[in-house]
């Protein structure tokens, strides 16, 4: 299963990709593949395909550099959704890149990931087939790469890898769904927007599984979270997270109330 998860995260077709994953997470729920949770994997076995296997298109640019558009244009709106079908592809990766980088975790961690990753290829699949409507697809406008960047800071330690990018970058997804939710229906587009209430919905289980790992591996270690997680913070650089936050979206998700009184800046 982690061989596998490894040779879809090096395909650079999205939806190649995205069916792929789907796949098989339901080949290993049908015990059709098998799980070595040992094994060390070696990614030169595959020549020089970069990670992850990405297409030519969307130009990659810096964040500030992505172009924001008018959501009272059909372009804007198809802009916003490319977006948001970016950050999705990326957490295909990321979550394939969970299962087939560490070994040594528990078999329910593999298989969490592998959840995951197939929702985040249900949702890339609804929003670059929604995007299709409006004329437009995946690749046809520019997107930016911090949410990868910080999957290849974390590569060394499942920890930190745990703590920075479900907990702290995925989470933020929790904060701005609901804004752009509303934003995008004022705006006429129903359809859109409740892809965006699966998202949320799907999101908060897999924020509440960087959670669990996370919280896992700080009592494995026996390490404080919350000073543990300013200290990741610190030095992966992780970036400052502002408000408003999602407080009801992030208990569901298994934020504790001190972790949550550290969010807003008090002292725990």
């Amino acid at each position: 299963m982690r061989q596998s998860a490894l040779n879809w995260l090096l395909t650079d077709d999205p939806t190649r990709k995205a069916n792929g994953v789907a796949g098989l997470q339901k080949a290993y729920l049908e015990k059709q593949v098998a799980l070595d949770t040992q094994a060390q994997l070696n990614v030169n076995q595959f020549g020089d395909k970069p990670i992850p296997g990405r297409p030519s298109k969307p130009e990659l640019v810096a964040p500030l550099e992505v172009k924001k558009r008018s959501m009272r244009s059909e372009e804007g709106r198809a802009a916003l959704i490319h977006a948001l079908c970016h950050i999705e592809f990326n957490a295909i990766n990321l979550a394939l890149d969970a299962v087939w980088r560490f070994a040594d975790m528990p078999e329910q961690y593999y298989a969490d990931w592998l959840k995951v990753a197939a929702e985040e290829a249900y949702h890339f699949t609804l929003l670059n087939d929604h995007l299709k409507t409006l004329g437009y697809e995946y690749g046809d406008f520019s997107g930016h790469n911090a949410l990868w960047e910080m999957v290849e800071r974390t590569q060394e330690d499942v920890l930190a890898r745990m703590a920075l990018v479900p907990r702290t970058m995925e989470a933020r997804g929790l904060d701005a769904t609901p804004a752009i939710r509303n934003k995008i229906a004022q705006a006429g587009d129903q359809p859109a927007a409740e892809i965006l209430d699966i998202i949320l919905r799907d999101e908060i289980g897999h924020v509440a599984i960087g959670n669990h790992w996370f919280n896992y591996l700080c009592q494995e270690r026996d390490l404080e979270p919350v000073a543990t997680f300013e200290s990741l913070c610190q030095q992966y650089k992780a970036p400052k997270l502002r408000p408003p936050f999602n407080m009801e979206a992030r208990r569901k998700a298994g934020f504790t109330e001190m972790e949550l009184a550290y969010l807003n800046g008090e002292t725990v």
